[in-house]
This record gives structure tokens, sequence and C-alpha cells, in this order.
């Protein structure tokens, strides 16, 4: 699967060369770069010439062999822009976005071509046009931010990492690739946890793509590989001991209706329930009883819970905080995965259980009832990390190294700031 130079020098990664070729410093820009066109008209039909490389967006699954071989090609590509001296760094101090004419505009034209976000036809200019704006999407897109064509501290602080220091992290997830790609299966979900994302992969395929909440950093989602054998529909939600006691007891101690304005029920291990009225809340004795939400709106999973065998007891579910989805850093759960529409991928995982079909998923959800389904034929998952990848050439991804697993401080950039 390995990748000659001469493929890799195609597309952006000769991009990459040509702008940083002729000296050992990447903030000099070869001549006939200097001299071509200032700007582009901003109803110029841009989006296809701003870059040099292929789309970001992909069905191409992230830990296929292809993408291995994508990703040999992206440590080649940086390694001969680190050979020649990286890339300049862009000056964080200004909010620039479309309209803005401003000297900090030229290094910012200069990063973007090193990277292969921005064509060298669009010329060295002051001036923040249409194809510096398409460029800076896309730099977004590949590192996973909000792609609203604005520099703000997010896209400085990704921009501003080291070509080096990104280099290390291609050579670091490489081998992780290497460690799995090919080998997850035909039919499987796969969870990134860097990228806060989930692929349903069918047929070397990714067929449903879907944004997550993963952990917290200091309670984080593990690495997992099983396989998925049951669908609860309006699941109850039973608290783990961790949560018990970092959130629910101090929360009773400040409100004493706590539990019952949450509908969660406590029982004692010999199944019996307990008033919690009976309970002394200053210590922490309430963690020997189990905690029970019942089904409901209020429900910490919400509609669906998605079971697999796990010896740290993760799962994947629903959750009534929807917005939570639309946030930029995505580690808000206890270890947990919470998925964004989530029945799209209960559906795909149910299609081989008989009586299962959406239209049946959805009326058993209208019920409120508390139903288990047994998957038939069930459904290999993978909760893996993975910070840096390439799904085509040029077409580089970097994530927040948010687990500190890639030896590097500058990487976990989100925590930073």
């Amino acid at each position: 699967m390995r990748t000659s130079r001469r493929f890799f020098l195609s597309g952006a990664s000769a991009l990459a060369a040509a702008v940083v070729a002729g000296g050992a410093n990447a903030q000099d820009v070869i001549g006939d770069i200097l001299k071509s066109s200032a700007r582009g008209n901003w109803d110029d039909q841009f989006d296809a010439r701003a870059s040099e490389g292929g789309k970001v967006a992909s069905t191409l699954p992230i830990f296929s062999l292809q993408t291995v071989a994508f990703t040999e090609q992206a440590v080649a590509q940086y390694q001969n822009i680190v050979g020649q001296g990286g890339w300049v760094d862009v000056p964080a101090t200004k909010k620039l976005q479309l309209g803005v004419d401003d000297p900090d505009v030229v290094p910012l034209r200069k990063r973007l071509m090193v990277a292969g976000d921005l064509s060298q036809s669009a010329g060295i200019s002051t001036a923040f046009d249409s194809y510096v704006d398409s460029a800076v999407k896309r730099f977004q897109l590949r590192h996973g931010l909000p792609a609203d064509g604005s520099m703000g501290k997010y896209t400085y602080a990704a921009m501003n990492v080291s070509a080096q220091i990104r280099l290390g992290q291609l050579q670091t997830n490489l081998q992780r690739l290497r460690e799995k790609a090919g080998t997850l299966g035909n039919r499987y979900v796969l969870v990134d946890i860097p990228a806060a994302q989930i692929e349903a992969v069918e047929n070397d395929r990714v067929v449903l793509r879907h944004t997550a909440i993963v952990g917290k950093i200091d309670r984080q989602t593990p690495i997992v590989n099983s396989k998925i054998n049951e669908i609860i529909v309006n699941p109850y939600w039973n608290a783990p001991v961790s949560i018990v006691r970092k959130d629910i007891i101090p929360l009773m101690r400040k409100d004493p209706d706590y539990l019952k304005n949450s509908h969660i029920r406590l029982f004692a291990p010999d199944g019996s329930e307990v008033d919690p009225m009976n309970v002394d809340w200053s210590t922490d004795d309430a963690a020997k009883y189990r905690f029970r939400q019942d089904p409901g709106s209020e429900n910490a999973m919400a509609s669906v819970k998605i079971n697999f065998p796990s010896p740290d007891g993760v799962y994947m579910h629903d959750t009534p905080q929807q917005s939570l989805f639309g946030k930029m850093l995505r580690f808000d759960s206890s270890g947990c995965v919470r998925v964004q529409n989530v029945r799209d991928l209960v559906t795909w995982i149910l299609r081989d259980t008989p009586g299962w079909d959406r239209q049946h998923f959805e009326a058993a959800i209208k019920t409120g009832e508390n139903t288990p389904i047994q998957v038939t034929n069930p459904v290999p998952v993978h909760f893996l990390y993975l910070s840096a990848w390439s799904t085509g050439p040029g077409v580089v991804q970097f994530r927040d190294d948010v687990y500190a697993l890639d030896g590097n401080n500058e990487l976990q950039i989100t925590s930073a700031l």
C-alpha cells in the first residue's frame, strides 16, 4: 500500500513544493505568484479553483486501506514542506474575513498556499477576497472547525501549529491506521473519538455520518471493539457510580427534590425501592444504591440506547440535549457516546432484524414503554482514536489531540484556549 513519491507530487503537494522552493524559508514565495493577479473578482466561480486539492467531503471510511495510502502520501507531502522550511505564522491579532483589506492577509494567503488550500492563481494581495474565503473554509473543514470563513482564535491556533508538529501527528496516526485499517469488517460502526464523529460503513463506503458527543478530558471515552447486540427503545438510565459520586450526591445536597423532579428512583442492593428522604446525603453512602431514571422526555438517554458488551460499561445513546451537537467542542459526556440523528443509525443497525423497520421503531418510541430489541446479525462497533488522516490527494484532516495521546502538547489546541 505504499505509494511512490512521484504520485505524491501531484495536486496539492506540487503546489506546496512550488511555494516553498528556492529558499529555506517558506516566507519567500516564488515570483510567478507575486506577479499574478492581485485579487479575484468576488462574483467569480471561484469554488472549483480555490484549491489545488480534492474535495474535503468524502464517503471513504477513515479506517480503509485507501486512507492508509493517502495518509502515506500526506506524510511525504509534509516531509517536503518541512524540508523546505515549513510555513509562515499568521498574526493572530485581527478577525480577518471576507471584504477585509489588511496586510495580514498576505501571510494568510502564503500559509493557505503551502498546505494546498489556496491556488497559486489567487495571487498575493492584502485583500481577503472570495478565493481566500473559500480557502479558509476548506482549511476549517479539514481541521473539524465550523466552515464560516472567519479567522477566529481556533482557526488561528490550528493554522499556526508548525509543519514539523503536523508531520509528527501524521506519522503517529499513520501507525494507528496501519494497525486497524481493513480489519474492521464489511459492515460496522466507527466512533472516531478526537473527531467526535461516527461513521456507519458498508462495503468500504460511509453510508451514514453522525455528529457525536464523547467523553470529557477527565472522563474519557475508552477504546472499544465490540458488537452491537441490543437496541433498547425508551430505556431506563442507570447512573454509573462515578456520576452518582461526582454529580448526583452534590446535587441532592443542594436540592433535596432533585431525584423526584428528574424521575430518578433509588433501589437498595436487594432490589427494594428506597425513599431518598431516608438517605444521609452528607456522606457518600448513597453510592451503594442503584439510581434508575424512568423512560421519558427527561431521561438522560432520551428515546434509545445502543448496547454492546464493554468492560468499561459504555454505550451509545440519544440525548435530550440536542443543542450540544451544534457546539464546536463536543467533549461533554462521562464516557458514553451521544449520537445526533440516532434514529437513522438505529434503523440501519436493525435492517436485518425482522419486524423492526423505521415505522415500527418510531411507533415503539411513541408508546413510552421500555422495549429491548435483540439485534439480528450484531453489528461490529469500534471506538478508536485517530487525530490525523487523509482521504484523498491534498485532503489532509487534522483534529485536536484531546486526550493527549499524540505526544505533543501543542496539539491539545482547544483545551489551551
